[in-house]
Formats: C-alpha cells, structure tokens, sequence
C-alpha cells in the first residue's frame, strides 16, 4: 500500500533502437502510471468502505454487487508492493547487480510507514477507545502492527474503531519482512540454472508460481478441521497477490536483456493492447460479485468460495497493473491516463488516503448523527472523500515528506561515510 519506488527517478532510459512504448520497461526508476494505479487502488477502497457504511453495498442489486468487491484493491496494492520492492532482486540475479542491504532496506520501510501510521493509530484510540489507553498490550500491538494475529481481542472485527482497514498493512508489513529470505531463497534457486539469464528468469518465475500456490493451500487448511476466519488475515493467504508483481518485476528485468525472447515479445503485446487486460480485470470483477465467492462484507462461506476468490482477485490484480509495470515511456494513453500530475499528486498522497479512512467517516457519521448501515452513499462519498483527502495531504506535507527527508539525510551520511566522493547516485527511496 505504501511502496514509493514507483516515484524515484528514473536511471534506465529505454534502450535506443526500441519502437516508442513497445520498447522493454526500464528496470528501476519513476513509473508514474504506477502512482496512478495507487490512488485508483486507494480511492476504490475509499469508496468501498462508504459503501458499506452506508449500506448501498449491502442491497440486492446489480450496482450494489460491484460495490461489494471494492475490497479486491488491497490485493493491487500487494501486487504492486511486490513489484517495485522485488525489482532490485530481481535485477541483482538476472543482470548480476548487488541487491539491496537488508539493514538499509528495512530502515527505508519503517520511515516510510511507521510515523503516518501511529499517528493515525494514536488519533482513533483517543477518540474511541480511551477505555484502552492504558492497555500496554494493546499499544505494543498496534504500535508494530502484530493486531492480525490476536485471535481473541477486546475489539470487534478487524481492530479497533477507526482502525479496522490496518490489518492489510499488517500483512504488507509481514511481506517487507521476509522479503529478503524469500529474495535470497529464489537466488539461490535460480543461479541454480546456470549462468544464463533466460533459465535464471524462468526458475524465479516457476519459484514464484509455487509461493503463489501457498495461499490456495493455506486456504484450504483454513477450514480443516475448523474454519478459522483469522488466518485469512496472515501473510501466507495474500501470496498470490504479491506473486504477479514480483513475476512482472522479473520480466521488466528480463525483457531488458532478451528483447526478442518470451520476455520482451510478452511486454510488446501488453503495450499493444493494455484494453484487453483490463478488459479481462473487467470480467473477472463481474464474475467476482457474483455469489461464486460467498457472501458480501461477511467472509466466505466455503472453501471454494475462498479459492475462487483468491484467483479471481489475482487476476484482477495482475491485470490492472501489468499495462503500468510494462511502460518504457509515459506518452502513451495508459501513461496519460494514469500518469498525469493529479492522479501523480493522488497517488503520493494514497497511503494518507488509506490510513485516515475510516477516522473521516467515522467523524462524519458523529457530526451527522447517522446510524450505522445507513445514510445516502453520494452525500457521504463526497463528504469522508473530501476529508480524507485534506488529512492525507496534511500527513504527506508535514509527516511522510520530513520523514522521508531524514531517509535522505541517513543515505547522504551513509554514503559520505563510505567514499570522499561527491554524491552522484541521485535519490533514494
């Protein structure tokens, strides 16, 4: 939900010789259709829980069917996470580069999420859960987002009011974690290939393919003996979200290096036609909010329902982002679309969006003295939307922007530290 690295700049042009926005992908550097899929993902998970809250999302019609999975945005929000965060791996196995310190890395991570995020925590339980403040386990488990695995809490549903929409940074936070054994477990894998390139790339995305498969088993065990609703809340059940990023990351990579391979002719087809994979996103929506996958707003109601909601979500997410992922260029009507200064400016200010949602709403329905499950969906979307928006962009100017100047500073210092050269590395993450 919250990876920037969609906004560095860029160090790869496009090779010379490729043909405008069919040439391979540059494999590090600013995507800026990337930080438009990121407010998309952000404001449809805005809209969902309005819609919910408002009960529009709860009736029995068609219209009220597509509300009811706007939740299928948290999934592109892993798979982008797993794009951009497992592309630097990707590129020290495939072009042999040196990959990302771990220290560094988990450094960048907890600047960039922690400060927002206890500051919204710290706002909700003063608000509406004072009777909680002096609960010390409480705090230590929001504090470093271990909420998802209390499995018998003071609260009810996903965490405290205010609060709920955390568990999913609680998976992504698990993701930032292991990402680096997973990373130096493909490694491993793959340079058990050989040295060539291609083989490196198809072992990644076979082992990619096989850490996909752990959610559909997880799912499964979810159920056996016993349904236990809290494990779909664990990391093990969103890997085959953040699969189809880490896969396209492998392929931005690889394209680079086998342009008339499967790699490069995969991304000269996704560039030729991004309609069509957000046309089959389309469908498999629809088929989503049809009762193939259970219930609405009240988990699944069998196993089967969960597996297919668990591939249908995949590839919705997946097809979404590959258009943006496989952009060499910005001037094209993917890149225009997505990649202009609003939707830029809406997706450096997403994970404000995402963190003050529930706050807004829930502020606006005591101003208002709505009931819960009621009120008019349109007054309320404009009323939680507009306040969502001044929130995140006041945490984005005085919270994640100094924030992220301290992640500067430290890199600075680092580097100073290591060699009297002047800095020519450019910006961090």
């Amino acid at each position: 939900m919250t990876e920037t690295g969609s906004r560095l700049r860029a160090q790869d042009e496009p090779a010379a010789g490729t043909r405008g926005s069919q040439g391979p992908p540059s494999p590090s550097g600013h995507l800026d259709a990337l930080d438009g899929m990121r407010a998309v993902a952000a404001f449809a998970v805005l809209i969902f829980h309005v819609a919910i809250e408002s009960a529009t999302a709860l009736q029995n019609n068609f219209f009220a069917a597509l509300l009811s999975r706007g939740d299928v945005a948290v999934p592109i929000f892993f798979t982008l996470s797993g794009l951009l965060l497992y592309r630097p791996y990707a590129r020290a196995v495939l072009d042999g580069t040196k990959p990302p310190g771990t220290t560094t890395y988990l450094v960048k991570r907890a600047l960039r999420i922690l400060p927002a995020y206890w500051l919204v925590v710290a706002t909700a339980m003063f608000l509406w859960s004072r009777d909680h403040i002096g609960d010390v386990k409480t705090w230590l488990q929001m504090v470093f987002l271990a909420q998802n695995y209390e499995t018998h809490p003071w609260w009810f549903g996903l965490g405290p009011k205010g609060l709920a929409q955390m568990w999913s940074l609680c998976v992504e936070v698990a993701f930032y974690l292991v990402l680096p054994l997973v990373a130096a477990l493909l490694a491993m894998f793959a340079r058990r290939g050989g040295a060539d390139a291609g083989r490196r790339a198809r072992r990644l995305l076979l082992g990619l393919a096989a850490l996909a498969a752990i959610s559909y088993l997880w799912t499964v065990l979810s159920y056996y003996p016993e349904y236990r609703p809290y494990m779909n809340t664990w990391l093990p059940r969103a890997w085959t979200f953040f699969a189809p990023g880490m896969a396209l990351a492998v392929v931005s990579v690889w394209a680079r290096q086998e342009k008339d391979g499967p790699a490069g002719r995969f991304v000269r087809a996704v560039n030729a036609s991004p309609g069509t994979l957000w046309l089959v996103a389309g469908l498999a929506y629809a088929v989503a909010a049809s009762p193939v996958t259970g219930p609405r707003f009240s988990g699944v109601d069998g196993v089967w329902s969960g597996v297919f909601e668990l591939a249908l979500y995949s590839t919705i997410a997946a097809c979404l982002v590959a258009p943006c992922a496989m952009l060499s260029r910005g001037d094209t009507p993917v890149g225009r679309l997505l990649g202009n200064p609003v939707m830029r400016y809406f997706g450096r200010i997403s994970y404000g969006v995402f963190l003050w949602q529930f706050i807004a709403l829930y502020l606006w329905y005591d101003l208002t003295e709505q009931r819960p499950f009621s009120g008019n969906f349109l007054v309320n979307i404009v009323a939680v939307g507009t306040l969502t928006i001044v929130l995140a962009a006041l945490t984005y100017r005085y919270v994640e922007e100094p924030a992220r100047g301290l992640l500067r500073y430290l890199h600075r210092s680092t580097v100073s530290a290591r060699s009297p050269e002047p800095l020519l590395q450019g910006r961090t993450r």
